[in-house]
């Protein structure tokens, strides 16, 4: 189907193939695939669940943080260049004396940022006696990062990650 645009090339329509300059919308009926044809049809991208009928309510799986996992990424690069961490702290919002949803008062200690490289993989051998290793191959290798602001509650202390964090009143 033409959609509207203007164009001057011949088109098969049977036994009087001629050459024409309009524009139209109608449908042209070929057996073979020309210039507008052969891409077969546009598949439609749709990333949200579609409302249906009696349908349950979607359970809630993701974050009160839309993309936390790139916001935890750029706070790490960002916190281990900064030249005043505790400036960096107060313009991300993470607070210092903080309470808890359960009402526990926080103070916080210190900023934990962990990197780790999964490079093998071992696998128990029937019995569990022993074991097999193996090196991972490059497209297996896996690395995450995490990062963790460890509060004192007077008591003990609590690694909470960014969305804890997040969820904290500050005092």
């Amino acid at each position: 189907m033409h959609r509207g645009h203007d164009h001057d090339h011949p088109h098969d329509h049977g036994a009087g193939s001629h050459t024409h300059g309009h524009a139209h919308a109608h449908a042209h009926s070929h057996s073979h695939a020309g210039h507008n044809h052969g891409h077969g049809p546009a598949r439609v991208a749709q990333w949200q669940t579609p409302h249906l009928p009696d349908a349950p309510p979607p359970e809630d799986h993701h974050h009160d943080e839309p993309d936390l996992d790139l916001v935890e990424q750029a706070f790490v690069e960002g916190f281990a260049s900064a030249s005043d961490p505790t400036s960096f702290l107060r313009l991300a919002r993470v607070p210092f004396d903080a309470r808890a949803e359960d009402g526990t008062r926080l103070s916080l200690l210190r900023v934990e940022s962990h990197a780790a490289t999964d490079v093998g993989a071992v696998m128990p051998h029937l019995g569990g006696g022993s074991f097999r290793y193996d090196p991972l191959p490059k497209a297996m290798v896996s690395r995450r990062q995490q990062l963790r602001f460890v509060y004192f509650d007077g008591a003990a202390t609590r690694a909470l990650p960014l969305a804890q964090v997040r969820k904290l009143t500050e005092i």
